[in-house]
């Protein structure tokens, strides 16, 4: 068999077992259990808050109960030790099915809900968290949910840290799941912290070697000076091979006054003088119009 599978039959088997213990012992205060093989047999722990009323007169109830485990599940020599529970309001199964019970006898659900979970948080619980579903007033299903403190609901926490129970309440209407949620109170959430007064914190402080403030601030020494004026030098240099890299030739120089003053009055000259030819040309013209016209 693939481990997949032995993993899912492992969980269908504990859910089974836990469902029997939650009939045969409802009226004992059934609290939960955990279930461990080992090579003497299946070692089984139960949680109750009567484990007289498990063990029952001269062991005869716990005898039936390990017989019915062998018959039914098929465990090999299955080993029953019970334990009292020291607070039952933190045990979210037994604050379960107390409240399931107290809907079947008639309690309206606000209040058996605001009750509830009063209990729980005076007792000392960090968080709690109480879901009923079903036909809670009516003929419609709802959901009505009380939150005190503080509750996780994912992550490794909400699996390690959060005790959670199951119970179902049988009405006239219909049937309601009561869920229950509990952080006990010496739980350790990853996201605590704590402030330590008065404590010595030399032990954890490292020293180092670096150079203080003050120094740094100091005024710097004929050493760090030297390169300084080195640097100046090497800038002088770069500016002076520069200037003689550029050649006099190229350097345009800006042209005379007069001589522009020349240029321009030679350019009105020879204006003028295209003017003229141009009127001489335009009179030729004309007379000679005037001269064809009188022939004829």
């Amino acid at each position: 068999m693939a481990d997949e599978h032995q993993f899912i039959e492992n969980g269908i088997q504990r859910t089974q077992i836990n469902e029997f213990f939650q009939e045969e012992l409802d009226r004992a205060g059934y609290g939960g259990m955990e279930v461990a093989q080992t090579p003497m047999g299946t070692q089984i722990v139960l949680k109750a808050e009567k484990p007289g009323m498990v063990i029952g007169k001269g062991g005869k109830n716990i005898r039936k109960i390990t017989t019915q485990l062998e018959e039914r599940f098929d465990l090999d020599d299955p080993q029953i030790d019970v334990q009292e529970v020291d607070e039952p309001d933190l045990n979210a199964q037994i604050v379960a099915d107390r409240l399931a019970n107290a809907l079947e006898r008639g309690w309206y659900f606000r209040k058996a809900g605001h009750t509830t979970i009063d209990r729980i948080m005076d007792a000392g619980a960090l968080g709690a968290e109480i879901v009923l579903s079903g036909k809670v007033t009516g003929a419609r299903s709802r959901v009505e949910k009380f939150n005190r403190g503080y509750i996780k609901h994912n992550g490794e926490p909400a699996d390690a840290i959060v005790d959670d129970g199951q119970s179902v309440a049988v009405m006239k209407l219909g049937t309601i799941g009561v869920t229950v949620k509990i952080i006990p109170p010496e739980a350790e959430l990853p996201d605590d912290f704590r402030v330590h007064e008065d404590v010595d914190v030399s032990e954890y402080v490292v020293e180092t070697e670096e150079e203080g403030v003050e120094e740094l601030l100091a005024e710097p020494d004929e050493a760090s000076e030297e390169p300084a004026a080195e640097a100046d030098e090497s800038t002088d240099v770069a500016e002076e091979v520069i200037e003689e890299a550029v050649p006099e030739e190229d350097v345009d120089t800006p042209e005379p006054e007069e001589s522009i003053e020349e240029e321009l009055d030679e350019l009105e000259e020879e204006v003028e003088s295209e003017a003229e030819a141009l009127m001489e040309e335009m009179e030729s013209e004309d007379d000679s119009d005037d001269d064809s016209e009188g022939e004829e």
